[in-house]
This record gives C-alpha cells, sequence and structure tokens, in this order.
C-alpha cells in the first residue's frame, strides 16, 4: 500500500472566495481534516471551511495545550507545545502510512508564522507533506485600509508584537512600511514603542480582515483590548512616478 499524503492547505486571510481554486478542490473532497483550535473554541480554520466539507469527512481537531496562559519564556511552554506537536505528528503519520490522504486546514498562509510548519518539519522525511500556499493574513489587511503598502524602495519589516519593547521600537523607527501580528494583550506596550519611535500617528489597526466582522480603524483611536485576529499597519511612502 502506498502512502498517502498530508496537505497543509492555505485558506488565506479568512473568505471562502479569497481562497485558491487549489485550496478549495483539497477542502472540499478531502475525507479526514485537521486543524488547529484553542481548547473549548471551535477554531478560526474551521469555521473558514463551513458548508465546505463533505459530509463524511472525519475530522481531527489539534487543541493547544497551552496558548497565552504562561509566557513564552517559561520553560514550560516549549516543552508542553513540542509534545503537543509530536503527538498531532504520530496521528497523521498513521494515518499517511495506512495509505489516507489528510487535509491539515492552515489560517493564512501555512509558511508564515503557522501551526503547520512544526508538523511539517516532523513529517516531510518521513511521508508525502505537500503544501498549499495562500494568501497572507497581512495582505488581506492591508487591502482592507484601501492603500498600498509600499511604494518604489520602500522596506517593509514584519513584527510579532510579543517582541521586547525596545526591540519593537528600534525595528519601527528604522523601516519604512511595517505589519505587527500576535497582539492581543501586547496591544500597550506595542502603543507606547509606536510612541517612541515617532510612529503612532501612521499606524492602522484591521480587525478580523476579509471576514464578515472586519473592522479597519486608526491605532491611536483604538482601545486598549483587541481580537486575536488583529494586524497593525504602517504604509510606506516611498519613491513613486
Amino acid at each position: 500500500m502506498s502512502a498517502g499524503t498530508i496537505y497543509g492547505v492555505g485558506l488565506g486571510p479568512g473568505a471562502q472566495d479569497l481562497m485558491s481554486v487549489r485550496a478549495d478542490r483539497l477542502v472540499r473532497g478531502a475525507q479526514h481534516v485537521a486543524f488547529f483550535r484553542k481548547a473549548g473554541r471551535k477554531g478560526q480554520a474551521r469555521a473558514i471551511v463551513d458548508g465546505m466539507l463533505h459530509p463524511n469527512a472525519v475530522e481531527f481537531p489539534m487543541e493547544y495545550p497551552v496558548t497565552t496562559e504562561i509566557p513564552v519564556s517559561d520553560p514550560r511552554y516549549n516543552t508542553m507545545l513540542s509534545a503537543f506537536y509530536t503527538q498531532c505528528t504520530d496521528y497523521l503519520r498513521a494515518l499517511a502510512a495506512g495509505g489516507a490522504d489528510v487535509v491539515v486546514l492552515c489560517e493564512g498562509d501555512p509558511f508564515f508564522y503557522g501551526s503547520f510548519m512544526h508538523i511539517y518539519t516532523r513529517l516531510k522525511d518521513v511521508v508525502p507533506v505537500d503544501v498549499v500556499p495562500a494568501i497572507t493574513g497581512m495582505s488581506g489587511a492591508w487591502t482592507a485600509t484601501g492603500q498600498p503598502i509600499t511604494w518604489g524602495d520602500d522596506v517593509l519589516t514584519v513584527l510579532m508584537a510579543t517582541l521586547p519593547e525596545h526591540v519593537l521600537a528600534d525595528r519601527i523607527a528604522a523601516t519604512d512600511a511595517l505589519v505587527v501580528m500576535k497582539i492581543g494583550r501586547n496591544l500597550p506596550k506595542l502603543k507606547r514603542a509606536l510612541q517612541t519611535a515617532g510612529r503612532l500617528e501612521d499606524a492602522w489597526m484591521v480587525e478580523y480582515a476579509q471576514m464578515p466582522r472586519q473592522r479597519v480603524q486608526r491605532l491611536a483611536e483604538a482601545g486598549e483590548v483587541t481580537p486575536y485576529f488583529s494586524i497593525v499597519l504602517i504604509h510606506g511612502q516611498g519613491r513613486r512616478p
């Protein structure tokens, strides 16, 4: 029996009609579907494909043992997540070894800060793995603002708001255009870093980009609480004809 294939399928920023044709075909035809989610939640990736799955598809929710309950600097964080990814990998490998194809649903692009990367590195030399790229969440966000993100020779920097405040401020001050992800409870710190860099008035917040709850506003006017699916942007103002 030949091994099945694990497909890491990028779903794009959150709208079904922004998925690729290949992703749409794989999702609709999948007999085994896996997806990440926080315990007790439906999972954003699973929500994106509502109404698309085959009626007989077998679903495998992969529930994180920890998200924001302990800091990433805590040694337990990596230990718990490593064991979790190994567990998930063992299950998916067994399915593939038995000849089954499995579609792993991935928010945005699988190779851009996605959880699937941890599955991919554990499986790529063991069973066939195929990655389907997608529109990133940040692309969906800057499109929602109605403004180009970069012009001419602009340098674009992508930061995680989990970084130390002084690192954020230095990086923000040194770039033309900016994308900041993983905001959540780091929003006050990010605002301070933007203020230090002299860029707070240039920043925009996009919540739930390309989803029904999409909201676009200047960051300076936003509250101190933001949904998980939020991205902060600064548009470049570089060379143009």
